[in-house]
């Protein structure tokens, strides 16, 4: 990990410019875990927008220290989520020595920092993904809220390099919508709970909160889940116990007719689509 009185720091950025506040704000966390000051590491120099930094990517290592050496539950748990948005937004082909895009910061720093950095990284990264079991426990044992345990599923998803489950999940992470894309026509395809009886979803031609009244398609749900990734998905969503998506997910991986153009299409992989790195 970077020392830190560092000159890379200074040289690396995060939303706003330099990084180089970044390992005071690290520090103050390792001594003593803050709420407030973690989310301004993450808010104001690490994340914004899902989009990621140079400097995420160094002080993710110190973050996952903190995670696996914490005796609180909670923190943890926040540091698991928090840690797993920032790997749900990286992409996901980025491959070793370090990222193409980095070039300017190899020319600065060097290309032997830069490997270092990204190195640390992906370590991290498997320190962190080490911890699921610990987390699941948490929150099967303790009152979790269901948007947080699909956060917990965000992390879990890119931890797995599930990155196309991951940003899926986060993008409709209330669990109240999902927008899919119909291969045939490319028409989107709004998939809703019905009003009567929220586990059952139902496909729409248009947003059905600008468009009331329209006619509803109905979902076939899947009594079986073929694709490996939904599986998985399930068999996380039932050890968490996230009620909602539990009862999504057999209509996510069911069929309907698409609204516009009336081909038969299979949900999964047209909700998906749009995520595919």
């Amino acid at each position: 990990m970077l020392s830190w009185n560092s000159d890379v720091w200074g040289k690396l950025t995060g939303p706003y410019g330099s990084a180089e506040n970044v390992p005071v704000l690290l520090q103050q966390l390792m001594g003593q875990y803050s709420q407030e000051i973690f989310d301004e590491l993450f808010q104001e120099h690490l994340f914004h927008q899902n989009t990621i930094y140079t400097a995420t990517y160094a002080a993710m290592p110190f973050l996952a220290q903190i995670a696996c050496s914490t005796s609180d539950a909670e923190v943890r748990k926040e540091l698991f989520i928090n840690c797993g948005i920032i790997e749900a937004s990286r992409n996901g082909r980025d491959e070793a020595p370090f990222p193409e895009s980095w070039a300017e910061l190899a020319d600065d720093a060097g290309s032997s920092v830069c490997t270092e950095l990204y190195r640390e990284y992906i370590e991290a990264i498997g320190k962190l993904k080490a911890l699921t079991k610990e987390v699941f426990a948490y929150t099967v044992h303790n009152s979790i809220e269901e948007t947080e345990k699909r956060y917990i599923l965000v992390a879990d998803a890119a931890y797995r390099g599930s990155y196309n489950v991951a940003n899926m999940l986060m993008t409709f992470i209330h669990g109240d919508e999902y927008v899919a894309v119909c291969p045939a026509c490319e028409e989107d395809v709004f998939v809703w709970p019905n009003e009567d009886n929220t586990e059952v979803l139902q496909a729409y031609e248009h947003d059905p909160v600008f468009h009331t009244g329209q006619e509803s398609h109905v979902i076939v749900p899947a009594t079986l889940f073929e694709d490996e990734e939904i599986r998985t998905l399930m068999e996380r969503v039932e050890a968490i116990g996230e009620q909602s998506l539990a009862g999504h997910l057999h209509y996510l991986a069911g069929e309907t007719s698409c609204p516009s153009c009336r081909e038969k299409i299979s949900i999964w992989p047209s909700l998906l689509s749009t995520f595919t790195m």
